[in-house]
C-alpha cells in the first residue's frame, strides 16, 4: 500500500525528506492524497465530511499550509486541528497522512471482503432453504417416488422374472415320510410326540444328513392332519440355525427373541422417535406361535440366548422393557402399550437339532424336551436314497452306481450331491455325444476323483484268520467306528526281563488295559508276560478315550502269546477287569451299526449293555458275554479254548 502511495505522491522510495523536492512536489503529493480520498469516500461525502470537521474553506484555500491543515482534520477526523503547519514540517505531516490512509484503504478493502463472504453465505443458505422448501412440496404432492426409486424398483421387478430351476437338493428333498430312509423308529416317536393333544418339546440327535430337519417339516404337516392336535391349519414352521443366531447384550437386537428400539437408536420410526417413544420388534418366538420353532444346530447357540429362551418356554410371553417407556405418555399408540405392559405371545413347540453329544446340550433344555436319535446310515439305507432319487430325476444308472456311492459317504444328502454331479456329467455327454442320459460307473468314479473324496469304511472284515489281530470298536460323535488292534510277541533275551510296548497316543486308559489284560492272562493261562518282548499297536494310531478296548486288547495279547488266530469278521468290545469279567461300556448302539459297516458279521459286547442293542437289528449277530472265559469260547474253536486256558 506504502508502493501504491509513493505512486501517486512522488515522494522518493529512499524515504528521505521532501524537503529537497521543493514546493510544486509538495503540492502535487497533497492534491494526490485529495484524490485518494474522493476516490475512498466519494466528492460528496468528502465534502459533507469537511464541512463536519470545518475544514470546506481550508481545503479550498490556495494556500498549501491551509491544505495541509484541512487534510489532517479529514484524515484523522479532529476537527481541533486550528495550528498551520510550517512549511518545513509538512513532508513529515504527509507521511503520517498517508499511512492513516493506507490503513483505512486497507481496512476498507477487508470490510469489502468480509461482506462478499457474508452476501455469498446468505445467498447459498437461503437457496438451500429454497430447495428445501421445494422437496418437502414435492414430497407431499408425490410421495416418496422418484425417477431413481422407481427404476430401482423396475430393476428388482424384472430380476424376480428371472428364475433358475430348483437345485438337486430342493428337487430331491424327500417330500413324504416313505422318503426318509433308515429313520422309521425315529420318525414314529417323533410322530408320537409332536401329533398329539399335548405336544412336546423336542431334541434331535444324529449325524448330519439322515433327515433331522425334513422330518421335523413333515411332522408338523402330519400334525395340522391328525384328529386331536392343537395345530390349526395356519400354523407356521419357522426355521432357523443356532449357529447364526447373534443378538446384543443391551437388547438393542435379538431376532430371536425380540428387542426394543429406543429413540435414540437408528432404526427407530420416526415419527415415534420424534415423540420419544420405543417401540418393541417381535422375535421369532413370536412368529412361531401356535406353531413349531425349528432351531438346527441348537447346541451352537450362545448359553445366555439359551436362558434367555428357557424363561419363554415357561411363560409362553415375551415381556420388553425400556427406560424410555412412559406409561402415561399420550403419545404411545395402543400395540406398544399393550405388548409392554402384556407382553408378546410366544406359545410354541421347540424343535431342536444336533449333531452333539446329549452331554454338550444345555441340561435345562433338555429337561423340558423329549430326545429322540437319528441313526446313522447304513450302505443299503444310502443305496436306497440313491435309487430313489434316480427315480425322482427319471434317468437310468449302472447297477453298482448305488454300492459305489454307499461306500464314499453314510450322509444321504452327501449322497444325493454325489448322485446330481454325477447325472450333471451324464447330461454333459448327452449334448457333445447324443444318445440318452444314463449314469455310468464311470461319472459317479470322476465325480469321487473331482471331489477327492476317499472311502468311509476303509477297513473291512474277510473269513480269513489271523494270530495277535482283532477288531475293537469306538465311537465318534454318533458314529461307530472300526478300531484294528494288532500284537505280536517275542521270547524275551532273558526269563522276567520282558518288555511291554504300546501306542503313546493311544490313551492312558488304554495302556492300563493292557496290564489288566496281562493279569487276566497269567490267571487263566498261568503265563507271564514278564518272559515276553510285547508290542501292542492300534492301526492308524488313533486315541482310546476309555476303556472299552480291554476286551481287544485281551484277545490280541492272548492269541499273539499263544499263536492261535482269531476270526478277521468278529468284533469285541468291553473293559476288561482284573478278575476275568467283561464289564459295560458306552456306545454300544452306535458301535454295532459301525461293525456293521465294516462288513463284520460277529460282535461280542458286554452281558450288562444287552439292552441297548436294537431289537430290529438285522445283517449282524450280537453276542452278550458274561466274563472273559465266555468271549475266549466264541472267538476261538472249541478245541482251541481247550489248550488255550490250559
Amino acid at each position: 500500500m506504502k508502493a501504491f502511495l509513493e505512486k501517486f505522491t512522488g515522494r522518493a522510495r529512499d524515504g528521505t525528506s521532501s524537503k529537497f523536492a521543493g514546493l510544486d512536489q509538495l503540492r502535487r503529493q497533497v492534491a494526490a492524497l485529495y484524490g485518494l480520498l474522493a476516490d475512498l469516500y466519494g466528492t460528496d461525502k468528502l465534502v459533507l465530511r469537511a464541512g463536519k470537521l470545518e475544514a470546506l474553506q481550508l481545503m479550498r484555500s490556495e494556500r498549501l499550509e491551509e491544505k495541509v491543515l484541512a487534510l489532517q482534520k479529514l484524515v484523522f477526523e479532529d476537527p481541533t486541528y486550528d495550528t498551520l503547519p510550517a512549511v518545513e514540517d509538512i513532508p513529515g505531516i504527509l507521511e503520517e497522512v498517508e499511512e492513516e490512509i493506507a490503513d483505512s484503504i486497507a481496512r476498507r478493502t477487508v470490510e469489502d471482503q468480509l461482506e462478499k463472504k457474508i452476501g455469498e453465505k446468505l445467498q447459498q443458505r437461503h437457496e438451500e432453504y429454497v430447495r428445501e422448501i421445494k422437496m418437502q412440496v414435492i414430497k407431499e404432492t408425490a410421495g416418496p417416488e422418484n425417477a431413481q426409486t422407481l427404476k430401482k424398483l423396475a430393476v428388482l421387478e424384472k430380476l424376480e422374472q428371472r428364475k433358475l430351476s430348483t437345485s438337486a437338493l430342493e428337487f430331491l428333498r424327500p417330500a413324504s415320510f416313505d422318503e426318509i430312509v433308515g429313520q422309521e423308529r425315529a420318525v414314529k416317536a417323533l410322530l408320537a410326540k409332536l401329533a398329539s393333544p399335548y405336544p412336546q418339546h423336542i431334541i434331535l440327535y444324529g449325524p448330519p444328513g439322515v433327515g433331522k430337519t425334513t422330518a421335523a417339516r413333515l411332522a408338523l404337516e402330519e400334525a395340522k392332519r391328525a384328529g386331536g392336535t392343537p395345530f390349526s391349519k395356519e400354523a407356521a414352521f419357522v426355521e432357523v440355525n443356532g449357529a447364526t443366531l447373534r443378538w446384543d447384550p443391551r437388547e438393542v437386537t435379538n431376532p430371536l427373541l425380540g428387542s426394543v428400539h429406543d429413540p435414540i437408536y437408528q432404526g427407530a420410526r420416526r415419527d415415534l422417535a420424534e415423540s420419544g417413544v420405543p417401540e418393541p420388534k417381535l422375535g421369532l418366538v413370536t412368529e412361531a406361535h401356535g406353531g413349531v420353532l425349528f432351531i438346527d444346530e441348537i447346541g451352537e447357540m450362545d448359553p445366555i440366548l439359551q436362558n434367555k429362551l428357557l424363561k419363554v418356554l415357561e411363560d409362553k410371553r415375551v415381556f420388553f422393557e425400556s427406560s424410555y417407556y412412559d406409561p402415561s405418555d399420550p403419545n404411545i399408540p395402543q400395540y406398544i402399550k399393550k405388548l409392554f405392559e402384556e407382553g408378546a405371545p410366544a406359545d410354541f413347540i421347540l424343535i431342536g437339532a444336533t449333531t452333539r453329544e446329549p452331554e454338550e446340550i444345555n441340561p435345562a433344555i433338555r429337561s423340558r424336551c423329549a430326545e429322540i436319535f437319528f441313526e446313522p446310515l447304513t450302505p443299503s439305507a444310502v443305496q436306497k436314497i440313491i435309487r430313489q432319487a434316480a427315480a425322482k430325476l427319471q434317468v437310468e444308472m449302472d447297477q453298482a452306481v448305488p454300492e459305489v456311492i454307499s461306500e464314499y459317504t453314510i450322509e444321504g444328502r452327501k449322497a444325493v450331491n454325489i448322485l446330481a454331479d454325477a447325472y450333471g456329467l451324464a447330461c454333459y455327454r448327452r449334448e457333445k455325444q447324443g444318445g440318452g442320459a444314463r449314469i455310468t460307473l464311470q461319472d459317479v468314479l470322476e465325480v469321487v476323483q473331482i471331489s477327492r473324496l476317499s472311502p468311509y469304511v476303509t477297513r473291512k472284515g474277510s473269513a480269513r484268520r489271523e494270530v495277535g489281530k482283532i477288531f475293537g470298536l469306538g465311537v465318534m460323535g454318533f458314529l461307530g467306528s472300526v478300531l484294528e488292534i494288532e500284537a505280536v510277541a517275542f521270547p524275551a533275551r532273558n526269563a522276567g526281563q520282558g518288555s511291554i510296548r504300546f501306542n503313546d497316543t493311544a490313551g492312558s486308559m488304554a495302556k492300563d488295559s493292557v496290564f489288566n489284560a496281562a493279569s487276566v492272562i497269567r490267571k487263566l493261562t498261568g503265563e507271564d508276560l514278564a518272559n515276553y518282548d510285547l508290542h501292542i499297536n492300534v492301526v492308524g494310531g488313533g486315541r482310546i478315550d476309555g476303556p472299552s478296548a480291554g476286551a481287544a486288547i485281551f484277545i490280541a495279547v492272548l492269541s499273539a502269546i499263544q499263536g492261535r488266530p482269531v476270526p478277521q469278521d468278529i468284533a469285541v468290545t468291553g473293559e476288561i477287569s482284573i478278575q476275568g469279567k467283561v464289564r459295560a461300556v458306552g456306545g454300544v448302539f452306535e458301535k454295532i451299526y459301525g461293525a456293521r459297516q465294516a462288513g463284520l458279521r460277529t460282535v461280542l459286547i458286554p452281558a450288562e449293555n444287552e439292552k441297548d442293542v436294537p431289537a430290529d437289528i438285522k445283517g449282524i449277530r450280537i453276542i452278550p458275554v458274561d466274563s472273559v472265559e465266555e468271549m475266549i469260547s466264541h472267538v476261538f474253536p472249541p478245541a482251541e479254548v481247550d489248550l488255550l486256558i490250559s
